[in-house]
């Protein structure tokens, strides 16, 4: 019997202080060699408890084996070198040093397969794996080669293709795509960002989703928030030509934020994710919060194509308030399932 409003976070989940620093975006490993190998999979099964505690019901890794939702699967490509490192602006809020595209740009072996694989192994639930997307990519890196995001992009998409194609055959059900840049290029997403994300999930059989949202809980992120006045309306930009796509599922940021929820309406008919916990405060939400996010989409997206889920990843927040909001997304959830008849 399929589950209504099935439960899921957008990514990322606190890593164990013994593995890196607590309430740290990115933080280093405290780790080396076969210890950090090792104790990136102890966290994993750490990470993989809490979402079985919860009630969660499609898991995933909680990305405890990378360090950066995007240079970790850079890291092990062809053609990029992380020692010369220049200044750019990440999606036009914040100036941070990068790798630099040197030469093509290839991916020799996996990157994720094992530790999915692993995932895989340790639960009979739904998983849900997630991967940069294209324009995410080109976005967090210099181009000193194709002189084209454009160019660069497709050549991650055919990349990204390759992974995703191996992490299906691994067991995953879902594979997200990480666009949070889609909320700032809007041209370019339209041009041919929306392509180049087709053109990573080609051929693939599992389902798909990319997630959009407005970033983590940290203050380049808040304060540019700040900038957008009482209606964030990006999602307008780009779900008309989102919903018309091969991409099957749509996740976004809804909870305490100024996204107005008739947008859901631009997508109508996709699966969508809608983002109940806000993880930019440490606040748990009362179910009963979550619940009326979730009532409130339920005006826009039918019963049966509504994932209750987080706004993005938690990895910034405290193990315990990220349980916390773990549980409400469950409990809010629940109350919601049971007012539209529990199971289908």
């Amino acid at each position: 019997m399929k589950t209504l409003l099935p439960t899921s976070t957008a990514g990322s989940l606190p890593k164990p202080s013994w593995l890196a620093e607590p309430e740290t975006l990115w933080s280093p490993w405290k780790l080396d060699d076969q210890e950090l190998a090792d104790g990136k999979r102890d966290a994993l099964r750490v990470s993989l408890q809490e979402q079985h505690l919860a009630g969660i019901d499609i898991v995933s890794d909680g990305e405890q084996t990378r360090q950066h939702f995007v240079t970790t699967f850079i890291e092990h490509l062809n053609g990029v070198d992380f020692e010369n490192r220049q200044t750019v602006r990440i999606r036009d809020r914040y100036d941070a040093s990068v790798p630099t595209v040197t030469g093509p740009v290839s991916r020799s072996k996996p990157v994720f397969v094992q530790d999915a694989k692993f995932l895989r192994q340790q639960t009979d639930k739904p998983i849900k794996w997630a991967l940069p997307g294209p324009m995410t990519m080109i976005d967090t890196l210099y181009d000193d080669h194709y002189k084209s995001r454009e160019k660069l992009a497709w050549e991650f998409a055919s990349i990204l293709n390759q992974e995703a194609k191996e992490l299906e055959a691994a067991g995953v059900d879902i594979i997200q795509f990480d666009e949070p840049a889609f909320n700032v290029f809007f041209e370019d997403v339209n041009n041919w960002g929306i392509a180049t994300l087709e053109r990573a999930i080609e051929g693939l059989k599992c389902e798909t989703v990319v997630h959009i949202c407005y970033g983590y809980g940290i203050k380049a992120n808040t304060d540019w928030k700040k900038t957008l006045g009482s209606e964030w309306r990006q999602y307008e930009e780009v779900f008309p030509k989102l919903q018309k796509s091969n991409i099957d599922m749509i996740s976004l940021e809804c909870h305490n934020s100024r996204v107005p929820i008739e947008l859901l309406e631009l997508i109508r008919g996709k699966k969508v994710l809608v983002g109940a916990i806000d993880v930019a405060t440490n606040a748990i939400e009362k179910p009963e919060e979550v619940a009326n996010t979730l009532r409130e989409a339920l005006k826009y997206v039918d019963a049966d194509k509504l994932y209750p889920c987080t706004n993005c990843g938690m990895a910034p927040l405290s193990r315990e308030i990220a349980r916390g909001k773990l549980h409400a997304l469950s409990a809010g959830a629940e109350i919601v399932r049971k007012e539209l008849g529990g199971n289908m």
